[in-house]
């Protein structure tokens, strides 16, 4: 009897793997490159946490490396009792999730017909699509388009300019082609499902990984988005954290931090801490995020980019 056989017999019986030495020294390569890749991402995000809880003095003077010097909790009070922070966080919250419901939707009925065959124009359709990708209007006469359809300091200026995203259509158009097989349609149509049916029934549940890859890739671009607030939005209780954080980084400005706590410590000590405290604050909800949807989203964007 073969090992194999008998190991298939007995599953207590490994089969033992026997690589050579070139494989050996391969293998050894492979995980010290992924060991200082790990390293090198590792210890910036723990310099920044550790300064966020660090000392604002001890943190200006470089004291901090990879661990809290004199545990504070002075850089987020501030940000906790800043008006316009938690104002910024709270518009930053409601322009992700309308807009990435709104993105995600429009990104799947675009990508849905193009994905199917009988779809004569879809070859136009799509190249029309594509020369977006190289060739755009320009910041000018994108504002004077959002100007003319009067959303200039309005919520929408966040939410419709930025909409679509014609790499995420790509995505899910071969997502649904290559996934979903043509003979569910033939069998659904025979039995007289209407296309919205179709869609609704069997594209919509069977596209759940695809659908996690653009809720992740649609909430980061907007939650990190501060530059169509800079151009669109004048009104400063309407912008988003990210516009808020840039202000609070870029201009020498308390922004309606308390006074009593500024008078505490030079404003150049809390700039730099508030710097990092920001930072993670701004970071949390999107490391939040990706937890709950890993499952879908290493899937859905390996099938999408892979078998295109």
């Amino acid at each position: 009897m073969s090992t194999t056989a008998k190991s298939r017999k007995n599953p207590k019986n490994k089969v033992k793997l026997y690589h050579s030495l070139p494989d050996r020294i391969l293998t050894a390569s492979v995980w010290v490159l992924l060991i200082i890749i790990m390293i090198v991402i590792l210890v910036p995000l723990m310099f920044i946490l550790a300064s966020s809880f660090s000392d604002p003095s001890a943190v200006s003077s470089g004291k901090v490396f990879l661990w809290p010097v004199d545990f504070s909790l002075v850089g987020y009070k501030a940000i906790f009792q800043s008006p316009s922070i938690l104002r910024g966080f709270i518009n930053s919250v409601e322009y992700t999730l309308v807009g990435t419901i709104i993105s995600v939707t429009l990104t799947l009925f675009a990508g849905y017909p193009l994905s199917r065959v009988d779809l004569k124009i879809r070859g136009p359709i799509m190249f029309l699509f594509t020369v977006t990708m190289f060739f755009s209007g320009g910041m000018i006469p994108t504002y004077l388009v959002v100007s003319k359809l009067h959303l200039i300091d309005t919520f929408w200026a966040m939410v419709i300019p930025s909409a679509m995203g014609v790499w995420n259509v790509i995505l899910t158009k071969t997502y649904i082609q290559s996934s979903i097989p043509l003979e569910i349609y033939e069998s659904a149509s025979i039995d007289g499902c209407s296309d919205w049916k179709y869609f609704t029934s069997m594209v919509f549940p069977l596209s759940k990984p695809i659908i996690a890859v653009m809720v992740l890739l649609y909430a980061v671009g907007k939650w990190n988005d501060f530059f169509s607030g800079l151009i669109y939005l004048n009104d400063s209780a309407k912008q988003p954290l990210q516009m808020t954080l840039r202000n609070i980084l870029v201009m020498s400005d308390s922004f309606g931090i308390n006074m009593n706590l500024a008078e505490q410590m030079n404003r150049q000590e809390l700039k730099t801490l508030l710097q990092y405290s920001l930072i993670v604050v701004s970071s949390v909800p999107v490391l939040l995020l990706y937890p709950l949807i890993q499952k879908h989203f290493v899937k859905g964007i390996m099938m999408g980019s892979i078998k295109g």
